[in-house]
């Protein structure tokens, strides 16, 4: 079984933290969370590209398997049932 890619792109905001710790608690051990500050940046720009190829424009952002979640795409803040809707915590 392989395991559920699950991204978080924030920016240090009080908000961004809340979603992590969203993500972090629905998790099930099949979910491999990676999570990414835009402000910061990484090493090789590699969060920032990734940003920009799911389309993201505000955070905080998950993706789930290389896709936005929809509560992202709608501008719509991470919710627990958006969440789970994306496959979190789904073994």
């Amino acid at each position: 079984m392989t395991k559920r890619i699950v991204e978080v792109f924030t920016a240090g905001c009080p908000l961004c933290d809340e979603a992590v710790k969203l993500v972090r608690e629905l998790a099930c051990s099949n979910c491999e969370v990676q999570v990414y500050d835009l402000r910061e940046g990484c090493a090789t720009n590699e969060c920032r590209e990734k940003a920009n190829q799911y389309g993201i424009n505000r955070v905080p952002a998950v993706v789930v398997d290389g896709k936005l979640a929809e509560c992202c795409s709608h501008q719509q803040p991470v919710s627990r049932e958006a969440l789970i809707a994306a496959g979190i915590g789904q073994g």
